[in-house]
This record gives structure tokens, C-alpha cells and sequence, in this order.
């Protein structure tokens, strides 16, 4: 099936953010490609209580939109995300805030995996401590060269503990050790090779290879897309034998369904599949 030519359309230009303007900005086009931005790019994306907030809302009103097919998350001005709010968290010190605080935080990056599409980080700048941890928990990342990843909290006495559970989900251990040993940054092609991103872009071509990526996703039957995250997932914490009990259940699910039976069809007859993409799983 051949991709719609429609192109992601690049961040807006950084501005100033007014108390009235939202910290996530959402616009979607006509195949059903979501992209949310964070808007804070005076504080450097870092994620606040409403920044997380917003975010939780959106990716709960995405679970139950079927007109959504992938997700991309962007972010205005020079950084991605910075990570948590330090000033708001310093301002409340006590340990029910700070337990709530990061209760939130993993709520948050724990509905990005659940949700039944895939969610595409575009990483224009750096992206530390749980801004790292953000782009960790989507399903995959495209950066810019000029990006820059770190789990930097060991550098101001607290150890990024959080963040290290994605980290640790997408890197080697050693190697996730050392950045959260360490605090230092590493660089996009850095975070390439050790698994943490999919792919590098020069700056003005970021949104090109985001393109690329989005484009391949929504040219496939969002019903095999949706069982086959959640399956990749689940059955990653499972024991080997569980985990294949599991995927055969899926894929046999799967296999039932109207775009898998027109998929094979197809391919049988030499010709391209008739995919309807309101197809429900059985």
C-alpha cells in the first residue's frame, strides 16, 4: 500500500508563552498522525505538574480515539525536555509531594507504552534526566544531530532512579549504568548506537525522517499495529516459554482478523492488499 504524500509540518518557530497559551500543544491531519509539543520552551520543556498533566490527558483521549494512528511527540525552542521542574519541586519539600510528584511522572510514561499506537519521539535538542526517560518510554526516536542525551541527576546529589527503569529497558546495562553513574551526555549518534534513538538527521532534516518513519506505520493495518505493541511489550517481561504461549495466542488473533486474511489474500493473488483500516481485533 503506498504512503499518503503528506509530510509532517516542522515545530513552530519558538515564542514567548503566554499564562493563557497550553504546555501541550495537539494538532492532527488527515491520516490520523497526532502530534503534541511541549510548550514550555522558556523553562526547557521540563515537565511541571501541569506539564505532565497535559500530557496525561491527551495520551488518555488518544487510547480511545480510533482515528488516531501514530503519535509524535516534538517540543519547541532549543531543548526536548529538561527533565522534571527543579524550581516547582523545590519549592514543596516534603515526601508525600515528592511520592505524588513521581507517581504522576511514571502514570504518565506507562500510558505512552499502553497506548495502542506507536509514539515517535522528535528529539531537536537535549534531552536529560526524565526528558531522557520520555524519549526512553516512546516506542521509537528520530534526533537531530545536534541533540544531546543525559540522565544527569547524580550531578545535583539525586540519582536518576526513574528515568534508569526506561534507560535500562533500551540500553545495555553497563552501558545505561555509566550514564547514570556518570551524569555525562552523550551524542545522538551516540544514543543511536546504544539503542536509545532509531535514527540521526541533520537539523533540517529531522522532520523529513520522521516523515519516513510515520509514513511506513500508516501504510500497515492499525489492528496488527495495535496487537503487535502491546504483545512486544508484555511478552518482554515474561519468561521464554510464556512469552512464545503468548505470542502464538496473538498472532493467532491476529491471523482472524479481516486485514491479516485480505493481507495473505493478497499476497497469493500477486496483487496490493484492500486494507480497511476500521478493522477491529476479534
Amino acid at each position: 500500500m503506498k504512503a499518503a504524500s503528506v509530510s509532517i509540518q516542522p515545530a513552530p518557530a519558538p515564542k514567548t508563552v503566554g499564562a493563557e497559551e497550553p504546555v501541550v500543544l495537539r494538532s492532527q491531519d488527515a491520516r490520523g498522525v497526532v502530534t503534541l509539543t511541549l510548550n514550555r520552551p522558556q523553562s526547557f520543556n521540563s515537565l511541571s505538574e501541569a506539564m505532565l498533566a497535559a500530557l496525561q490527558r491527551e495520551f488518555d483521549t488518544i487510547a480511545g480515539d480510533e482515528s488516531v494512528r501514530v503519535v509524535v511527540l516534538a517540543a519547541e525552542g532549543k531543548a526536548f525536555c529538561a527533565g522534571h521542574d527543579l524550581k516547582e519541586m523545590r519549592a514543596k519539600p516534603s515526601l508525600d509531594y515528592y511520592e505524588r510528584l513521581f507517581a504522576q511522572c511514571s502514570q504518565m510514561m506507562l500510558t505512552i507504552q499502553r497506548l495502542p499506537v506507536p509514539v515517535l519521539a522528535r528529539v531537536q535538542g537535549i534531552a536529560t534526566a526524565a526528558g531522557c526517560q520520555l524519549v526512553a518510554m516512546c516506542d521509537l526516536a528520530t534526533a537531530s544531530r545536534t541533540a544531546k542525551f543525559a540522565v544527569s541527576g547524580v550531578n545535583l546529589g539525586l540519582f536518576c532512579s526513574a528515568p534508569g527503569v526506561a534507560l535500562s529497558r533500551n540500553v545495555l546495562r553497563k552501558a545505561a549504568f555509566e550514564m547514570l553513574v556518570t551524569g555525562e551526555f552523550i551524542s545522538a549518534e551516540e544514543a543511536k548506537v546504544r539503542g536509545l534513538i532509531n535514527r540521526v538527521a541533520e537539523p533540517d532534516q529531522l522532520d523529513a525522517e520522521v516523515e519516513k518513519l510515520v509514513a511506513t506505520i500508516i501504510s500497515k493495518p492499525r489492528v496488527a499495529v495495535a496487537m503487535g505493541k502491546e504483545l512486544f511489550y508484555r511478552q518482554a517481561e515474561l519468561g521464554i516459554a510464556a512469552a512464545y504461549d503468548a505470542a502464538s495466542e496473538t498472532m493467532a488473533c491476529n491471523m482472524m482478523d479481516e486485514a491479516a486474511l485480505e493481507g495473505v489474500q493478497a499476497f497469493i493473488e500477486k496483487r496490493q492488499p484492500r486494507w480497511s483500516q476500521g478493522a477491529k481485533p476479534h
